[in-house]
């Protein structure tokens, strides 16, 4: 890939090209001859591209940029009112991995009643989390036991299984929550901890198994 092939105007017209193949190629050619100019647009699309692979070569070109040029962009982008925004600039932060995002990360953002939003947050949340800040994370994490359907509760359960010892003991506590659902979630990620190979729908089959007496288990 020739640095003409990402000749400005031409990658950003391939950008907001119809064919989900020529964004993936503009994305590319962006990506293998980043330049700053780029930034802005590539943001900008990621808050409305329809196709995953396509997102994904945004999210890698952006990658291939100082961070001192998206960073900012990207924290910005979280506070836009178009979920697709929040999740796809929180996934490319946990891809750069700069910890001077982790403050942006906020509360909100881990606790957003999108699902898609919110498991995006989990995961920026747990790659840039500072030292000493662990627990703090983990606790608001824990106020999300129980939400959402299988896939967001695998989401949190590796983001607390991450944080270790914090995660352990948020999950502790959970185990006595007066909610049948953060019950199983939190023995379910805590088996799921102890024995990572034993498969997370394994963990949660017998996590619910283990509550069942006092109420109804896992998702539906």
């Amino acid at each position: 890939m020739t640095r003409a092939e990402a000749d400005p105007t031409r990658a950003l017209r391939g950008l907001a090209g119809r064919d989900p193949s020529v964004r993936l190629r503009a994305a590319l050619a962006i990506g293998t001859s980043p330049d700053p100019a780029f930034v802005e647009p590539l943001v900008a699309r990621c808050a409305t591209e329809p196709d995953f692979s396509v997102r994904e070569m945004l999210t890698w070109a952006l990658t291939r940029h100082p961070p001192e040029a998206t960073v900012p962009r990207l924290v910005a982008a979280l506070g836009s009112t178009r979920a697709q925004a929040r999740s796809q600039a929180l996934h490319t932060l946990s891809k750069i991995g700069d910890r001077r995002a982790w403050p942006a990360v906020t509360p909100a953002l881990l606790t957003d009643p999108d699902d898609e939003v919110a498991r995006s947050a989990w995961r920026a949340a747990v790659a840039l989390v500072p030292e000493g800040a662990e627990s703090g994370l983990a606790e608001v994490l824990a106020t999300q036991l129980g939400r959402g359907d299988r896939a967001t509760w695998l989401s949190l359960s590796r983001a607390l299984a991450i944080l270790g010892e914090a995660g352990t003991t948020v999950l502790h506590t959970a185990g006595t929550h007066p909610d049948p659902r953060v019950r199983a979630h939190a023995a379910a990620t805590q088996r799921l901890v102890r024995d990572p190979d034993a498969g997370f729908e394994f963990s949660l089959g017998e996590a619910t198994r283990i509550v069942a007496l006092g109420g109804t288990g896992g998702p539906g």
